[in-house]
Order: structure tokens, then sequence, then C-alpha cells
């Protein structure tokens, strides 16, 4: 449903400011009756990461970034009522960004699309500090932790938040995924007994639905 020329239209819209054209897409789009994950996989993380890429390429400013960020956030919220509708099945997880990554889309497209699958999705937000994110961990009990990562270069503080909840929760599953992980890192799950490493929001819902 989202084919190139609309993602391409999307993509200038988006990169040039324009909310109220990004706005109509999503919304003509949810009224064709599109599917979540497909919004989610092929028009926000497939245009943030090209952002992304952008911006680190130094062919867009901090300020565009962070406008199509804000646009983007604000997109998701459309979604909401179809999210919160799932039928509920008694599981939870603990969604974050590591510390001193502010990057949270991300985490919240994961939440958003455990919460599709009748999941409790707490979702942290970005810069979450280890010891906020352990006391949280022991205070609600999840059946698993869901880590996202943006910049390879804070895979020290991912990697510190692992040791911490392994430390503390030794048995309890950990994800990992993220735009970061596209350029390298991918060793870091293999470092540790029952941390999976999730490179899509395909394989995210395929692994939810099987636990």
């Amino acid at each position: 449903m989202v084919d190139e020329n609309l993602y391409q239209g999307y993509l200038k819209a988006l990169l040039a400011g324009r909310r109220s054209e990004c706005h109509d897409t999503v919304t003509g789009l949810l009224a064709a009756g599109i599917g979540v994950k497909e919004l989610y996989d092929r028009l926000f993380q497939r245009s943030m990461y090209r952002v992304g890429e952008l911006w680190e390429e130094n062919q867009i400013t901090v300020a565009n970034e962070h406008l199509a960020t804000s646009i983007t956030e604000g997109l998701l919220n459309l979604v909401y009522p179809t999210i919160f509708a799932s039928e509920r099945i008694d599981k939870k997880a603990v969604i974050s960004c590591s510390a001193n990554e502010f990057h949270q889309i991300g985490g919240k497209m994961v939440a958003d699309i455990m919460e599709l699958n009748g999941w409790d999705g707490h979702f942290l937000g970005a810069n979450t500090p280890i010891e906020a994110l352990l006391e949280y961990v022991q205070e609600i009990r999840p059946d698993l932790v869901a880590l996202s990562l943006s910049i390879l270069s804070n895979i020290g503080n991912l990697t510190q938040s692992i040791d911490a909840i392994k430390s503390d929760f030794p048995s309890l599953d950990v994800l990992i995924g993220g735009q970061a992980f596209r350029w390298g890192g991918a060793d870091v799950a293999r470092q540790y007994a029952g941390v999976e490493l999730i490179p899509s929001l395909d394989e995210l819902e395929n692994l939810l639905k099987k636990i």
C-alpha cells in the first residue's frame, strides 16, 4: 500500500517540515485500511532511517532532523486507537533507550507493536539512567526488556545496561535493536545468554507470537 511514489512524496514533505502534508498522507493510509506494522515499517521507520543517514552525511542540519522526528512522533498518535483496541494477553515488557541515547522513535514503535499484539508496553523514553531502568524492572517484573540503540557510538552504554540487567535479573530475556545495528555491533547479543538482536518489526512480531 505504501508504494515508492507515496514514500518519496512523504519523505520530501517530512524533510521540508510540511507537517500537514505528512498528516494527510498518514490519515489517508489509515482510512484505506493499512496495517499498523506496514505503516511503521514502510513509512515511519524507512523515512527516519533515511533522515538519520542524511544527518550523518551532513546533508541536513540537526534542526531538520529534530523537526522530522517531532513530526513523526506526532503522527504515531494517530495509530493509537487501533493499537490499544487489541485484546490483552497478560504479558508486559519494559522498553527503553540507553543512557545518552536521545532518539526514541524506534523504542516507541517497538512498544506500539507489543501493544498491538496484546502486551502492555511500558516505554520509559530516551536517555533512561541504568539505575532508573533497574528500579522500574524490579517494580513491575516484566516478561522481557527491550533496549533501543540508534547511534552506534553509544553501544558502550547499551552493554552497561545489559550487564546491569543480567546481574540483577539473570533469567530475564532482553531484546536489542535499532538503527545503530545497521552499521555494526551485532556481536553484542552473542556475548550474553538470553539476549537477542531483533533487526526488524517483522521479526519482533514473529517472536512475540511465539512467547
